[in-house]
């Protein structure tokens, strides 16, 4: 169902080698800064959140086969073949899954070729209906067959292009041809005894999520103080503070200067820390940070770990729920509607309520901004955690949590993770929290210290494995408020 989307992988092999995949999607060649700008100097968020207009160019193929080739153990036709048999076999649909297409019907009415796989000649699918993807079996056997050439030229790519033409959207046969992904360092942090690895910009995930961590180790918790509402206030304002920082310093670094070793740095962390109050801070009033003059709701992530000490995290996405909702007419997947991730317009936040500026405005072939944060935790040079997760503007706080329940409360990774979570992203300035979050004693102590207490949500779909390298045990959980799997072998 990926196809489309694009996405990153955060690996640490046996031998110490640390590496990221950006294989995030890119703006075509005809993009231009003020494409979803009106006459009249208004955003317009229909054109970048749905239909070919809101489309990058797609990144998961080309990330997939450079992570087989380059780490892997298997042959494409052996990897593959399961989806192939899947997509032309068929599956019998959950009711959760049946429910969600029912749920996009009225998007995908719109666009004749969605209807034709995510319905029934017009009719909702129902739970126990076998779902079968003829189309798209046909482009996963092309790249079975032709690898990269299988999806960027040739027959898939010519489907694309055409789609392109009939619903006036800009990616182009040069766009799907010239695309490339690009390994990188990673992010590296720590907290106490454990490091740290993440994403890189193009991903914001990575450095916001060791910048919280270096404002939260300047605290002295006890075990006792979980849930509490200073607990709360100190991890408020840490994301407040951190998400400011995200909208004016973070974008692609081929098209601006990220000032990523000040952004992660434990000083500039103390100059944030000694910013916060016991009274909540109003956030139209905290501006991001000035670096010293030399100096990114709906995804998928999966977690895996070997007893070689191998381990993988890996976030990938569509962007919305069903991307742009446009199917591409006869290759049977769905266009992600990542376009909407660039800043249109500074100050105008997008589908998930966050803000940017020039660093992540809109130019042909770069990478818009991700909030998606795949992450490693080691200890004693070994894999400790390997998480991530679903969540749009919500994947770093989410993450943040998960790993700090375990390294800092010593919650085991299913206490860890099903412990009710909270958010805030600056603006709106209001602290999003889940049922069972806040007992009312305590969402009045943060009401008198200034907070602005915004609307209960599900917060996540954490998939995870923690590693027990003293016993040699892992612990696989797989979010209950979702419906993943975790499964040895």
């Amino acid at each position: 169902g990926n196809l489309g989307g694009g996405g990153y992988m955060v690996i640490h092999l046996k031998d110490g080698t640390q590496t990221t995949i950006d294989y995030r999607e890119t703006a075509p060649k005809a993009a231009l800064k003020d494409m979803f700008i009106d006459s009249s100097g208004k955003f317009q968020p229909k054109l970048s959140q749905e239909g070919a207009t809101s489309a990058g160019v797609p990144g998961s193929v080309a990330g997939l086969l450079h992570a087989l080739e380059k780490y892997g153990s298997m042959k494409l036709a052996d990897v593959i073949q399961p989806a192939i048999n899947l997509a032309k076999d068929g599956f019998p649909l959950t009711y959760y899954t049946a429910k969600m297409f029912e749920g996009n019907l009225k998007e995908f009415k719109k666009y004749e070729s969605s209807m034709k796989v995510f319905s029934k000649n017009g009719k909702p699918f129902e739970e126990g209906d076998i779902f079968k993807q003829s189309d798209l079996a046909r482009s996963l056997e092309l790249i079975k067959q032709k690898g990269l050439d299988g999806f960027y030229k040739g027959k898939t790519a010519d489907l694309i292009v055409e789609q392109m033409k009939k619903m006036n959207g800009y990616i182009s046969h040069e766009d799907l041809e010239n695309y490339t992904v690009i390994e990188r360092e990673p992010v590296k942090g720590s907290y106490k005894d454990f490091e740290i690895i993440s994403m890189p910009p193009s991903s914001s995930g990575g450095i916001a999520l060791i910048q919280m961590l270096n404002i939260l180790e300047n605290y002295e918790f006890n075990k006792d103080e979980w849930g509490s509402s200073d607990y709360y206030h100190k991890l408020v304002e840490t994301m407040r503070y951190t998400y400011a920082d995200r909208s004016k310093h973070l974008g692609d670094p081929a098209f601006y200067n990220v000032p990523q070793n000040w952004l992660i740095s434990k000083e500039y962390a103390k100059e944030i820390f000694k910013n916060i109050k016991d009274r909540a801070a109003v956030s139209k009033e905290v501006n991001p940070g000035v670096p010293p003059k030399n100096e990114s709701e709906e995804t998928t992530h999966y977690s895996i770990a070997d007893k070689y000490g191998n381990a993988v995290s890996v976030t990938t996405t569509i962007n919305a729920g069903f991307g742009s909702s446009v199917v591409v007419d006869g290759a049977g997947f769905l266009l992600n509607n990542e376009m909407d991730d660039f800043s249109a317009q500074p100050g105008v936040p997008n589908m998930y309520g966050l803000l940017g500026s020039e660093a992540n405005s809109i130019q042909p072939g770069k990478r818009m901004l991700s909030s998606m944060t795949p992450a490693i935790v080691l200890k004693d040079n070994k894999p400790f955690l390997v998480v991530g997760t679903p969540g749009g503007s919500t994947i770093i706080t989410i993450v943040l949590q998960v790993i700090f329940n375990c390294i800092q409360f010593n919650m085991n990774l299913e206490n860890a993770m099903d412990a009710p979570r909270i958010h805030h992203q600056w603006f709106p300035d209001e602290i999003q929290y889940e049922r069972f979050a806040f007992p009312t004693d305590v969402k009045n102590n943060l009401v008198e210290r200034g907070h602005k207490i915004g609307r209960q949500r599900g917060l996540g779909l954490v998939e995870s494995i923690m590693i027990d390298q003293s016993s040699g045990v892992f612990y696989g959980v797989s979010d209950k408020r979702g419906a993943g799997l975790a499964e040895g072998f």
